[in-house]
This record gives structure tokens, C-alpha cells and sequence, in this order.
């Protein structure tokens, strides 16, 4: 890991990272990841990333998320519902907890998945594999009261 890796991490801790991320990460990725046809998606140069298409739970309509993503040797994905280690859950996660079945676009194609909420020693497992590829979850979990959620997409 190189000195820039370190730094972007210790940033990407604190709590000023998490008022003002949100707000203009994903607004960023998704222009961009428009603009180039679902080939480019910033926040993918420092992790790898997918952006969700699920409906979402109270109005029914596609939802897209820009995401960070732990990919799996299965060809499916992890995803954290870190929400930048705010008080709430990501709004992303209540829509798959209604409607499980979603896309991701990675790398320019669109996928089918269908979301599974990870609990228990599944769940732990998958925690250590997001902390190993983003120690700074720790700390978003180490701010929160909630239980970070985590799921597994699986391609359908």
C-alpha cells in the first residue's frame, strides 16, 4: 500500500469524509458512469465498484447506487451498507430487503443478482473480507449503533 492508499483511508475515517461524501461521491459516479456508458465509475480507482439498479421500496421505481463492492471468486458481490458510517441504514439496503432481485452494471455490462442479507458466521466471514479490502469500515462500524448490513448478489 502506498503512501496515497494510507492517506485516502485515514481520510476516508473521519467523520468530515462522512457528512459531505455522500453527497457528492455517488453524484460524481453517476454522471460519469453515464456519460461513458457504464465503462467508468470514479470511486472504482481506489475500490472496485458496481452501480445497484434496484426498485425501490416505497415508490416501485428503479433505484441506481453507485457502490463500493468486495467481488467474490464466485462471480458475485459483497456490498456494504456502510452508509459512510452515519447513524442510518443506506436507503439502497431497505430497497433489497423488499425487492431482492436487482442489476449491477459492472465493467460496462449490466447483470442480473438477487440480493441475500448475510447474517451470522456468513456474515462475519464477509466482514472480515470488506475490513481486508477497506480497513476504514471499522471505523465507520466503530461510530454507529447499528449493525453495518451486509449482502451477498448472486447472479441470476
Amino acid at each position: 500500500m502506498g503512501p496515497g492508499e494510507r492517506l485516502l483511508m485515514k481520510i476516508s475515517a473521519t467523520r468530515a469524509f462522512a457528512r459531505t461524501a455522500p453527497h457528492v461521491i455517488p453524484a460524481l459516479d453517476r454522471a460519469v458512469h453515464r456519460l461513458t456508458r457504464g465503462k467508468v465509475l470514479l470511486s472504482a480507482r481506489m475500490l472496485p465498484g458496481v452501480v445497484l439498479t434496484a426498485t425501490g421500496a416505497r415508490s416501485g421505481r428503479p433505484r441506481r447506487t453507485p457502490l463500493a463492492c468486495v467481488p467474490e471468486d464466485d462471480g458475485g458481490w459483497l456490498l456494504v451498507g456502510s452508509n459512510f458510517g452515519r447513524p442510518g441504514h443506506p436507503a439502497w439496503t431497505g430497497n433489497l430487503l423488499k425487492n431482492p432481485e436487482a442489476e449491477v452494471s459492472w465493467r460496462g455490462r449490466d447483470i442480473p443478482v438477487r440480493a441475500r442479507l448475510l447474517t451470522g458466521e456468513e456474515r462475519a466471514r464477509a466482514w472480515r473480507a470488506a475490513l481486508a479490502l477497506w480497513p476504514p469500515y471499522a471505523a465507520y462500524q466503530a461510530r454507529v449503533t447499528r449493525e453495518i448490513r451486509l449482502f451477498r448478489l448472486e447472479r441470476r
